[in-house]
This record gives structure tokens, sequence and C-alpha cells, in this order.
């Protein structure tokens, strides 16, 4: 079998696997051989492959977590918690891959891993920037819509879609800053700005307690994880994957909320069809609270990737937003 993997380094974060273990699970799942294999170099977080099967007219995605070992607490068992988002992704089950077949047994690896149907198109960091920038507004529209469509779906509780779950949102958020700190503790890093966060999400709870009805945060959804069609006049989605980071929760917490909010440009397009942002006192004060939880998580990834320079910027981003949260004259 022919097996073509991503050149990195024997200490980098995802970790390959070997020819004779994407053919032994096709015949497990498929029943068939694996006639090739492909390193989709996309993510950052899991190993994912393309691979053609014998006598199937389509190829297969064959997606690999990391070892439990090296997952942080605050993301921990994110396929499982991607699987367990299925049902509530019907809304959008046309964009979606299928699941053939998800591995939580560590029989044939001690990794997680899941088999699924390949999407067409072509990925949106390679396609978008074929199109003149005036027509990428109809990539953001659509994108506001499929976004719009996740957000109305409300769930049982707060947290993450596999749990643990909590009965308010206060209580989610505390506990998601409490577990990147100590995440980056862990790592031998300082949290203790992500700490004061939560502190300071614990004492204004009521705040965060506005948000009573959990709703169904794509937890990752941006350009990265859109597929286009490779021949539309203008940027047409076909395709979304990757809702790994789904949470139960306020919708303006979600990544996609953040990087569509990023900046004045074509992507203004997505609040057209997502509707206007909560400009409220109270939801301005949420927005620090999710920004240094981003912040928290992005500097995970940068430490996580070896990116030194990366992560001291986030100490004065965090720094920044922190100043702002515990200023005594933001009156509510």
């Amino acid at each position: 079998m022919d097996l073509q993997s991503v050149a990195r380094d024997g200490g980098a974060f995802q970790q390959p696997v070997t020819s004779g273990l994407i053919r032994r699970i096709c015949r497990r799942v498929l029943g068939r051989d694996a006639v090739s294999a492909v390193e989709l170099g996309w993510g950052r977080y899991n190993t994912t492959y393309r691979v053609a099967v014998a006598g199937l007219e389509r190829p297969v995605v064959l997606r690999f977590a990391p070892e439990p070992a090296r997952q942080f607490a605050s993301e921990r068992e994110l396929m499982r918690n991607e699987y367990a988002t299925v049902p509530y992704l019907s809304v959008i089950a046309p964009l979606m891959p299928r699941v053939i077949a998800a591995d939580w047994s560590h029989e044939l690896i001690g990794r997680d891993y899941l088999v699924q149907t390949f999407l067409d198109g072509v990925p949106a960091p390679e396609r978008l920037p074929g199109y003149p920038r005036a027509s990428w507004t109809a990539f953001y529209r659509r994108l506001g819509e499929i976004t719009r469509t996740v957000h109305d779906v409300r769930g049982p509780a707060f947290g993450p879609v596999a749990n643990p779950a909590y009965a308010t949102w206060s209580q989610a958020v505390t506990a998601s800053l409490s577990e990147i700190a100590a995440d980056l503790e862990g790592a031998g890093l300082d949290g203790a700005d992500v700490r004061r966060a939560a502190a300071l999400a614990a004492d204004r709870h009521e705040l965060l307690d506005e948000i009573t009805e959990p709703r169904l945060l794509t937890g990752d959804l941006w350009t990265v994880n859109t597929m286009l069609a490779a021949d539309a006049p203008e940027p047409t989605i076909t395709g979304v994957f990757d809702f790994d980071r789904t949470w139960w929760g306020d919708p303006a917490a979600d990544w996609t909320i953040r990087l569509a909010s990023a900046k004045q440009d074509e992507r203004v397009a997505f609040w057209e069809a997502y509707g206007p942002a909560d400009r409220a006192p109270a939801a301005l004060w949420r927005s620090l609270v999710y920004e240094i939880r981003h912040l928290g998580a992005v500097r995970l990834e940068r430490h996580r990737h070896g990116d030194a320079a990366g992560v001291r910027t986030s100490y004065a981003e965090v720094a920044a937003v922190l100043a702002e949260l515990s200023d005594p004259g933001r009156a509510l």
C-alpha cells in the first residue's frame, strides 16, 4: 500500500500511523483492503488521511485522535465529543461527512479513530483566494446562515456536548477557564491570568447566567473547516467538518463569532445572514470573558506546536482584555 505522510520531526504533536494499521482498520470496518493513503495537513490536532479502498469508487477519511496522555484536560476526548454531536447536527446534515465507524476500543491502536465519508470540493483556504475579493461576501453570508442554523439548536445543559454538563452557564465557563489554567500550569506555563478571569467570571456570575438557554456552539467553524465547489462562479460552500469542539452555551462565545467580529471587511456579510450581535453592556462584558477563554486555548495550541514567541505575545493580549474586564469603572 502506498502511504504519503506529512513530514514532521519525531517530537511533533501530530503523530503518523503505519500503512499496516490503516490496512487493518479498513479490513475491520469496510471488509476491504486499503490501496493508498495520503495524510491531509489541514488541521493541527487530529491526524487525518484520505484513503483509497479496493472496490470503492470514493475514498474515505480516517482520522486519529492524539494518544490520551497527549491530550490536555481542556481538550479531552474531542473526537468523542464530535461523535456525540452528530445527532444535533442533523440540521446541516447535507453538508456534513457521514460517520462510517467510530472505534474507542484501542484494540488496534491506543488512540480513538473515526472513519468518515469524503467531502466533495476544495478546501476553502486553497480555493477562496482564487476568487475576486468582492465575491467573498457570498462565502461569508453562507457561513453566517450555517452558523445561525447550528446556534438555533437547543440543548439539555451547559458545557461540552459529551459532558461534563453544568446547570448554569457561569459554572460551565468558570470550569473551562480553570481547566485551561491548569493545563497551562501543567505545561510549565503561567496560568495566573486565566485563573484571574475565572475568578472574575465566578464573582460576576449573574451576568453570565443571563444566558439561560443552552445553544449549540460550532466550536471551530471557519474557512479552514469548509469545502468549496471547485468551479462555481462565486465561492460556494459544499461541506463543513471538524465539529469536535462543540459546546452548549451562549452563541456569542463561539470561535466563529470571534472571527466574524475580528475585521470590518468582506466578513461583514456574515452578519447580514446571521443577524446582529448583542451590544448590550452585559453582553460586551461576557465577550471579554469569552475572549480570554479563546486566548488561553490559543496559548496552549501555540505551546503545543513550539511557538514560543506566540506564547509570549499571548500574555500581553490577555492582560489587555483582563484590564478591561476588571475595570471598576465598567458599571453594568
